[in-house]
């Protein structure tokens, strides 16, 4: 359907009470992003660490290999009650659920050294004398006789500054045997006065895992006093190096009666230690200083390319301290030679690209790719050809990579519409049969017994029989989840990536295989139990198992049937004819939301009968907007004709993020809730994750412009409009596209790249904008082959 289309007014508008939206969306108004201060003055790094949000606040540049930042004792490296910081170590991953990273944390001390465990020589401070800006960290240590510890970093150095007090015996500790994950084995190497090499190897995260290795180089800016290192409780002053599977680490010392001040540089490398070396002379030359305002300008110049006027100014904090964590992964993951490290376990370098590691795909590929798309694409494109790489080098794409293995956390199959939303998005020209050989083959196959990876681990069953089935105490084969231990929302995933898949078949003139993926995509009506009107699990024999109660249902990965009824954006209309059309869909959706309590009190709802805590998934019949299974829920009003409740519950949402350490929603997961709420609160949000549709709702900000890259979107910019927007004025009354009124309540990126302005018109009532029957977002990847699929079913 064309954008352009008479706008109908809704001659008998139900008049919604207007509430207060509360939090972030109802701080006073401010002036202009354009004229005020630097951007990154308003990103708060320590959003997010507190209550299980899993940030980490300190120093790194977008996309960087390094992210230096402090580790007080949590799982995942920092959490904001803890009063102990056992370290400063080099790698972190934003918002993971599990411990990983946390590699060669550096400590300064002074004094004797007595102790090796950093849980036990751990130095203690306080918030007032702790801060954070995008790039920068620093924090006064109380223990010690008091230590000013500052951090800041470029892609793949760390650069710290310790401010001692006038002590002979100024300790900088390296501790190279523990980490965030399982240590295995380490190697520390006095190399001179100035320098100390280390190797960590390690596994883990979620669950036990292949083993990687990270090297590191350490060079300080003057000579030591004197070194040595330990392994286990034994310290060996003078020693120059040692090989340990234990407690292991390094330590410089130095007189500070004189000068206070020690600066050291760590580079990493995922490579070796020659790379390590590489990447410190590239990179480690600046000065602490000089390092921390480069970093800083990277930052401002990417923050810079989305403009928000109005909201306010907590608004703005909340909003661009999103932004900025958008930005912290995918992260670099080949040295300034370009060498990397592949899943073959063997050196390869990247020609004309940057290599990229660390893929969350189950829970990046429904927002945060879609935001670096449009915000990012260059780094978009090398992400993407970074995953074609890891299918030519290992043989299989991956499920969820950490640096140079695959972990197989979570489940279905997200690399399927993560690759296909960059193939959408133009990003893959002269990739495409490529991606689409490395698409067809895991969409159609299982990986062997000898592939670390696990794909599609249920393909064979699904190829057969058109579902997963849920098997109960299966044993796992290989480490990770298992799909066969989350049957039915495996099943939902698995037919959302068959849609996407045949999207790009058909476009590329594959078209036996369009059908083909086309009719798998309709295999979410195969679990559809008529007797509940709900998604159920079915065992291996077919027959529908576990609770009859949707909110108890099991086989449903970190969700209930209640959440995952409504991830179908393939074909919500055939969702929504399976519930009993849109009538009954709708009045599901408003218990699904508590719309009535909704109405009275957002806030209240959002934070009381919404969210339970940041890991209780289950058990539940309401919406859960802190896990990805519930990310694209809101927009489901868009098909059954109500898109002012869209805005309703998304500004419901919002206001769970706030500017302060707990306001997050759950885990970040790698951006993926941050990108959420950055592209929620523009209004224009990724509704059918794999494919090129933007559903809209209302802005929270009176004005958005977006810089864009010209290689991609020849305009360069793209601005969204929406004057007076308000927790009063909420509720979208036309809606321009350059001029030209459009009922549709959805844009595809070929919008985005033709037009430059979305213009909104707000007002106090709901109207009849984007209420007709072909207004909202049409099924994808569903039409050819949909009667054979119903017949089989």
């Amino acid at each position: 359907m064309p954008w352009l289309s008479r706008t109908r007014l809704r001659t008998a508008g139900a008049v919604l009470a207007a509430c207060l939206i509360g939090g972030a969306l109802t701080a006073p108004a401010a002036q202009a992003t354009s004229s005020g201060g630097p951007l990154t003055g308003l990103v708060n790094p320590f959003i997010g660490s507190r209550n299980d949000g899993n940030t980490y606040p300190g120093a790194a540049v977008p996309f960087g290999m390094v992210q230096l930042s402090p580790d007080t004792g949590h799982t995942t490296g920092y959490d904001y009650d803890d009063t102990r910081i056992r370290g400063f170590s080099a790698v972190h991953i934003s918002g993971v659920g599990c411990g990983l990273g946390g590699d060669l944390p550096v400590l300064p001390t002074t004094g004797d050294i007595t102790e090796t465990d950093y849980a036990k020589y751990a130095a203690s401070y306080r918030h007032d004398d702790e801060s954070a800006r995008p790039g920068y960290y620093r924090v006064g240590l109380t223990s010690y006789g008091g230590i000013e510890a500052e951090l800041t970093a470029t892609a793949r150095t760390g650069k710290q500054r310790y401010t001692f007090p006038a002590t002979g015996k100024a300790n900088v500790l390296l501790n190279a045997g523990q980490a965030l994950h399982e240590v295995t084995s380490t190697r520390v190497e006095v190399l001179d006065s100035h320098t100390i090499r280390t190797s960590v190897t390690g596994h883990g995260f979620c669950q036990d895992t292949a083993p990687y290795t990270v090297h590191t180089l350490t060079r300080f800016d003057r000579p030591f006093a004197s070194y040595g290192t330990w392994d286990g409780d034994t310290v060996r002053p003078g020693s120059h190096g040692s090989t340990a599977t234990g407690r292991h680490g390094a330590y410089a010392r130095f007189d500070t009666r004189e000068d206070r001040t020690v600066e050291a540089t760590t580079a990493i490398s995922y490579v070796d230690a020659a790379g390590a070396a590489r990447n410190l002379r590239a990179e480690g030359g600046r000065s602490f200083d000089r390092t921390r305002a480069a970093a800083d300008a990277a930052w401002q110049q990417r923050l810079g390319h989305v403009a928000a006027q109005g909201g306010g100014t907590t608004l703005r904090r909340t909003f661009y301290s999103s932004l900025y964590r958008s930005f912290l992964a995918p992260n670099v993951g080949s040295d300034v030679d370009g060498r990397y490290t592949g899943w073959d376990q063997k050196p390869h370098r990247a020609r004309g690209f940057t290599y990229y590691q660390n893929w969350s795909l189950w829970d990046t590929y429904r927002t945060q790719a879609q935001l670096l798309a449009l915000l990012a694409p260059r780094e978009s494109r090398d992400m993407a050809l970074s995953v074609l790489r890891i299918d030519k080098e290992s043989g299989w794409l991956p499920k969820w990579g950490y640096g140079t293995v695959e972990t197989n956390i979570m489940t279905g199959d997200p690399v399927t519409p993560f690759l296909t939303n960059a193939y959408q998005q133009g990003l893959l020209k002269g990739h495409e049969e490529e991606a689409y050989a490395a698409l067809k083959k895991n969409a159609d196959g299982v990986p062997p017994a000898g592939s670390p990876a696990v794909g599609r681990e249920a393909n064979t069953p699904y190829l057969k029989h058109g579902f997963v089935p849920y098997i109960k105490g299966r044993t796992h084969t290989k480490p990770g989840d298992s799909d066969f231990d989350h049957g039915a929302s495996a099943t939902l995933e698995y037919a959302l990536s068959d849609a996407m898949l045949a999207q790009m078949a058909h476009d590329l003139g594959h078209r036996a295989d369009a059908d083909r993926y086309a009719a798998r995509a309709h295999n979410y009506r195969r679990i559809f139990d008529t007797s509940t009107g709900f998604f159920r699990a079915r065992d291996a024999r077919g027959a529908f198992t576990g609770p009859a109660d949707p909110a108890k249902s099991e086989g449903f990965h970190e969700g209930t049937s209640w959440q995952y009824q409504w991830m179908v954006p393939q074909d919500l209309p055939g969702m929504i004819g399976l519930i009993g059309g849109k009538e009954k869909a709708d009045a599901r959706l408003d218990a699904f939301f508590a719309y009535p309590e909704l109405l009275k009190d957002p806030a209240k709802t959002a934070r009381e009968v919404w969210v339970n805590g940041p890991y209780d998934y289950y058990n539940a019949d309401k919406y859960n907007p802190q896990n990805e299974p519930d990310l694209i829920a809101p927009y489901t009003y868009l098909s059954t004709g109500k898109p002012w409740k869209t805005t309703d519950v998304v500004h419901a949402a919002l206001t769970l993020f706030t500017d302060t350490p707990s306001g997050m929603t759950g885990n970040d997961d790698l951006g993926t809730m941050s990108a959420w709420m950055v592209l929620s609160s523009i209004g224009v949000f990724p509704v059918q994750p794999g494919t090129d549709s933007w559903g809209l709702s209302t802005p929270v900000f009176d004005r958005v412009d977006l810089t864009l890259d010209r290689r991609y979107y020849p305009a360069g910019h793209f601005t969204v409009t929406a004057p007076g927007t308000s927790t009063a004025r909420r509720y979208v009354q036309s809606v321009t596209l350059d001029g030209h009124a459009g009922d549709r309540t959805y844009l595809t990126t070929d919008d985005l790249r033709s037009g430059r302005q979305l213009a909104f018109t707000v007002g106090s009532k709901p109207s009849g904008w984007g209420t007709g029957e072909h207004d909202a977002p049409p099924p994808v990847g569903t039409s050819a082959g949909a009667q054979q699929a119903d017949r089989q079913g």
